[in-house]
């Protein structure tokens, strides 16, 4: 079995990066290996070669992506609220991968994250909707983790709860 944790913004140096190593960490704990992928490192030229192309042109940096979506079966989508809803990338990033397969009869479990009080409770159902979609089943267990700058220490969740719910979640998913 495959896992993938996907940091889902492209913003430098993010909460939602350092979040995802966090969980790779509990994931190794319980003894599951997890790749990250990190849109930080999404290609800069894809919506040149790749999205909404009838003759895409190469981009060894987006089939390097591709190939970990194509071969993951779990994934972790750790998601950010960015004005109610996720990052745009993300959704960029969903429309460039091969569709039906990359995502169809695979599974997912979100985790939402925002300074604020909301959790990014939107976010992670605006989310859902596209996965549901693409044809992937999701966690019921959607965890919030809000005020997570204040949640946050030397680049991993500080809070105890919030790391319990995160073990849980992985616990869960493992399960599904």
């Amino acid at each position: 079995m495959n896992y993938t944790i996907v940091a889902s913004t492209s913003r430098d140096q993010s909460v939602s990066s350092q979040v995802a190593a966090h969980y790779q960490a509990i994931l190794a704990e319980i003894g599951v290996q997890a790749n990250i992928l990190d849109l930080q490192d999404m290609p800069v030229d894809i919506l040149e070669t790749t999205l909404y192309k009838k003759v895409k042109q190469p981009n060894a940096a987006w089939e390097r992506m591709q190939q970990l979506v194509s071969a993951t079966d779990k994934f972790i989508f750790i998601i950010p609220e960015y004005n109610g809803s996720f990052p745009g990338i993300l959704k960029i990033w969903v429309d460039a991968c091969k569709f039906p397969d990359s995502f169809k009869h695979k599974k997912a479990a979100l985790l939402g994250i925002s300074d604020g009080t909301q959790g990014s409770a939107l976010a992670m159902g605006h989310f859902a909707d596209v996965l549901n979609y693409v044809g992937t089943h999701t966690l019921a267990l959607r965890p919030r983790l809000i005020q997570i700058g204040k949640n946050m220490q030397d680049g991993r969740v500080a809070n105890a709860e919030y790391a319990m719910i995160m073990r849980l979640q992985a616990e869960q998913l493992l399960a599904f």
